[in-house]
């Protein structure tokens, strides 16, 4: 799986150990040859080389001679680069990317290719009642066929355009029933701890222990709330299946194509032998968002057509409506203060799950979380979620405060099927905990009497907390002010990359946010790729950035309404700000996780700097300016 800002941590740190246990291999078989110690031997573009000597021989050359079985070292030393020094590092498939020739998972083609597009429900809650007998002649007559399973129902053909207008056209000739419709509540209202199972966190893992009691008389007290918001990718999700010889081959953007493989091996009752998935990039794939569903969709038409590779793409409105969601979440803080420090601090949080990826397990678990399921004649329907006990997972991803306090109590409240399907989105918990956390700092700071980076340095023990702390002062010192400028900090999971940020805005009548700069210094440990890491903390700004101005989830009874980007508003180029960032290299320490380290702060960081300029508090994203204007009324 590729998730949690793991990939550099973890994956790149095992390919790290065996290229160090290679080295020492390669280095000990040369030494062998032709003596001299094997301390003394370099690796010198490419060659192995003994210095004052012409003792030279190609590393590729030799990689043969060494057993393919040899275990890796994971003590094996390996290569400390001098502090500042950088690898240039080319994207692979930029160029394509940019120049439009870069294949896509969309873009595949191959021999006898059909094109397949399904035709959706009003909402989850519909049920296929009846299929005009004209569906069928309208298919027909333009070359075209109708799958039907139960209430999902696909049109596959030659000429993608054809398939799309006639999906439109055979949407026409279905009658459902709508039932109860999508429930039309305030679902903050729901998140609340009366309806919850509920868990006590202790050092960033869910316990079976008693709950504990609130704090009494706390100095402060606050509630921030995120609403249902979606992955948004750049492009829909997509994928081409092939059933052929009694073999499934899928080519999908997926993030998790093991996990996947077994669960639509388990759908359709076939061995995990049976199927083969290939990873194919997918523009802007991330989290949990449509991939696994359109695979698993591509793999029921193919079947039913053997012989033909088919590639099936959902809609942008496919995508909006029907891609889970990340949960709506809302996160209680309260806290006493004792003179400049925090005694006693107190974080529940209140969410749907984060985490329904098609992971095999009990009860078909791995089925019932694929969306095709739930419609087919003999559905497999989602099973009730269960809580993640895992350390800073799910909701409860930082909700531990890295900030000391003399008492601490965490609380973690799953409330399953709010409204919507939800699943993994980018942070997890982390964002909407961040966001809450490092408000909750802001406003505590005037009680202290200091100014906010000072408050969070005197809750900060560890020397490089209080590094980023202190390179974040010192810029934001040194930069004039705009209307409003808002500090915060994270480390994500509270031992990922570390990031300190500060926002400038200015707001006009209308109350709209315009970004002015975004000064961003961070601590990853040892930096592999520093243009990469730096893209991938300007990336989570900017998606953060959308998230607190802009994103939000909206429906009533009929379905989802926010099927396009009107009417699901992202960030756009004439509101990205100028963007700095700093990062303080650490050579000799571990490289930290830094894919998501950046949005919790980016929240908040808005947040507090809409707060310095208005001197309005905003709590619940996004900050749309009809929500300030209310505010500014109420207050």
């Amino acid at each position: 799986m590729t998730s949690g800002s793991n990939s550099v941590e973890q994956s790149g740190n095992a390919v790290r150990r065996a290229a160090a246990t290679l080295r020492g291999h390669l280095i000990g078989l040369v030494a062998d040859m032709y003596g001299g110690a094997v301390e003394d031997w370099r690796i010198v573009d490419g060659a192995l080389h003994l210095p004052g000597t012409n003792h030279r021989e190609s590393v590729i050359g030799m990689i043969s001679d060494i057993a393919l079985d040899v275990v890796v070292d994971a003590s094996a030393p390996a290569h400390v680069k001098q502090a500042g020094a950088q690898s240039k590092l080319v994207p692979r498939g930029l160029t394509e990317m940019v120049t439009g020739q870069f294949t896509f998972v969309h873009d595949l083609d191959a021999p006898g290719l059909l094109h397949a597009r399904v035709i959706r429900p009003p909402h989850a809650n519909a049920r296929l009642v009846e299929i005009s007998q004209k569906a069928e002649r309208i298919a027909a007559k333009a070359g075209l066929k109708l799958f039907v399973d139960g209430s999902f129902i696909a049109v596959t053909g030659h000429g993608e355009w054809a398939v799309v207008k006639a999906a439109l056209s055979l949407a026409k000739q279905c009658v459902w029933d709508h039932g109860s419709g999508l429930p039309e509540v305030d679902v903050f209202t729901l998140l609340n701890p009366e309806t919850a199972q509920r868990f006590a966190v202790i050092n960033g893992t869910p316990t079976d222990l008693p709950i504990p009691p609130p704090i009494d008389t706390p100095d402060h007290s606050a509630r921030y709330e995120r609403p249902y918001q979606m992955h948004g990718a750049l492009a829909p999700s997509a994928a081409l299946a092939h059933w052929t010889a009694g073999r499934l081959e899928i080519q999908s953007h997926s993030q998790g194509i093991y996990p996947l493989r077994e669960s639509i091996a388990d759908s359709l009752g076939l061995a995990n032998a049976q199927v083969t998935i290939t990873h194919v990039p997918g523009s802007g794939c991330y989290g949990h968002n449509g991939a696994d569903d359109a695979a698993y969709e591509a793999a029921l038409i193919a079947r039913a057509i053997p012989g033909s590779p088919i590639l099936l793409k959902w809609t942008r409105e496919d995508e909006h409506a029907w891609e889970p969601y990340a949960p709506p979440m809302a996160v209680d803080l309260t806290a006493t203060l004792n003179e400049t420090r925090i005694a006693a601090y107190s974080a529940e949080v209140c969410s749907d799950t984060h985490r329904s990826r098609p992971r095999p397990g009990a009860n078909r678990a791995g089925p019932s979380k694929l969306l095709a399921n739930r419609f087919l004649a003999e559905p497999i329907n989602p099973k009730p979620a269960t809580p993640n006990m895992g350390n800073h997972a799910g909701m409860h991803r930082n909700l531990e405060p890295i900030y000391d306090s003399a008492e601490t109590r965490l609380v973690k409240n799953l409330i399953p099927d709010i409204a919507h399907r939800t699943s993994a989105m980018r942070c997890l918990g982390g964002a909407a905990n961040v966001f809450a956390l490092e408000s909750f700092m802001d406003e505590l700071a005037p009680r202290a009497n200091l100014d906010p980076i000072e408050f969070r340095r005197r809750h900060l023990t560890n020397a490089r907390d209080r590094a980023v702390l202190d390179e974040l002062d010192r810029q934001v010192r040194a930069n004039p002010k705009s209307a409003g400028r808002g500090v915060a900090y994270a480390q994500y999971k509270n031992q990922m990359a570390r990031v300190g940020l500060c926002v400038d805005i200015d707001i006009n009548d209308r109350a709209e946010i315009s970004l002015v700069k975004a000064t961003i210094v961070a601590d990853a440990g040892r930096v592999i790729d520093a243009d990469g890491l730096s893209a991938q903390l300007e990336g989570g700004f900017i998606q953060a950035a959308s998230w607190a101005l802009y994103e939000q989830v909206q429906w009533d009874r009929d379905g989802i309404t926010s099927r396009d980007w009107d009417s699901y508003p992202v960030i756009r180029f004439d509101n990205i700000p100028e963007i700095n960032v700093t990062i303080l290299d650490q050579p000799t320490e571990t490289s930290l996780g830094a894919g998501e380290a950046s949005p919790g702060p980016t929240i908040a960081a808005i947040g507090n700097a809409i707060h310095d300029a208005t001197g309005l508090r905003l709590r619940r994203m996004p900050f749309v300016p009809d929500e300030i204007l209310q505010i500014a009324i109420s207050e």
